[in-house]
């Protein structure tokens, strides 16, 4: 049986990312009577956009993981990673929101970015039998 604890881990705390994402989309649709659509960029939009954009990527990184993983190249460093990443974009969700939360936008989109690329590298080594 093929284990796979972290990738495990992240892609449960993903789903429950994902559920919170939805239901603060949802709490904006209520608030502005809006069901289909958005508000021409206001402050529904940035929450939609926020939880596409962490679909969007945490797709990506959890394949990653899985794949590092199933190559024997993880470890606990792995998991720091991903828990990292996880907390970056919880960042990234406020900070789509403004205000003094602004800068987790930030914080979420460099995280993201270089959690995929460092991923994405240790990938290839692994792959190319370097690690």
């Amino acid at each position: 049986m093929i284990v796979l604890p972290v990738t495990l881990c992240a892609a449960a705390a993903a789903a429950i990312i994902n559920i919170w994402l939805s239901m603060r989309v949802g709490q904006l649709r209520v608030a502005h009577k809006i069901s289909i659509g958005d508000d021409a960029g206001g402050p529904l939009t940035a929450r939609m956009r926020a939880q596409l954009n962490f679909v969007e990527n945490t797709a990506f990184v959890l394949i990653l993981i899985a794949a590092i993983e199933l190559a024997g190249a993880g470890g606990h460093w792995l998991a720091w990673v991903s828990g990292l990443y996880i907390l970056a974009r919880v960042a990234h969700g406020f900070g789509m929101d403004g205000g003094t939360l602004a800068k987790g936008r930030v914080v979420g989109v460099v995280v993201t970015m270089l959690t995929q690329l460092g991923l994405a590298v240790v990938a290839v080594l692994a792959a190319t039998g370097r690690i």
